[in-house]
C-alpha cells in the first residue's frame, strides 16, 4: 500500500520561506509534484519533477519555488521562497506512476496546510 507522508507546512509571514517534504513508500514513481487547493478553488499544480529530473511550474511561482527529489529516498521536496498571502493553500503531495497502456495511477497525500500573512 502506498503512503505519503508530508511534513513542513505552517505560518510566515509574507516574503518568508517553508519547505515542504514528502517520503512515500514503495517503489519509485514516474513523477511526484506538488498541487495546492484554496478555499473555494479548484486544485491546482504548483510543480512536478519525473524521476529524470524534469521539472514543471505554474506560471504564479516560477522564480520562487524550486521542486527537487532524492530518488533514494523517494522523497520529493519544495522550497517556497519570498511567499505571498495568496500561496495559502492546502499543499498535497502527489506520486504518479504510468501504467500500461498509457494510463496514469495517482496516489495523494493527507495534505499540509500553508498560510501566509500580509
Amino acid at each position: 500500500q502506498v503512503q505519503l507522508v508530508e511534513s513542513g507546512g505552517g505560518f510566515v509571514q509574507a516574503g518568508g520561506s517553508l519547505r515542504l517534504s514528502c517520503a512515500a513508500s514503495g517503489s519509485i514513481f514516474n513523477a511526484m509534484g506538488w498541487y495546492r487547493q484554496a478555499p473555494g478553488k479548484q486544485r491546482e499544480l504548483v510543480a512536478a519533477i519525473t524521476s529524470g529530473g524534469s521539472t514543471n511550474y505554474a506560471d504564479s511561482v516560477k522564480g520562487r519555488f524550486t521542486i527537487s527529489r532524492d530518488n533514494a529516498k523517494n522523497t520529493v521536496y519544495l522550497q517556497m521562497n519570498i511567499l505571498k498571502p495568496e500561496d495559502t493553500a492546502v499543499y498535497y503531495c502527489n506520486a504518479r506512476r504510468y501504467m500500461i497502456g498509457g494510463t496514469t495511477r495517482d496516489y495523494w497525500g493527507q495534505g499540509t496546510q500553508v498560510t501566509v500573512s500580509s
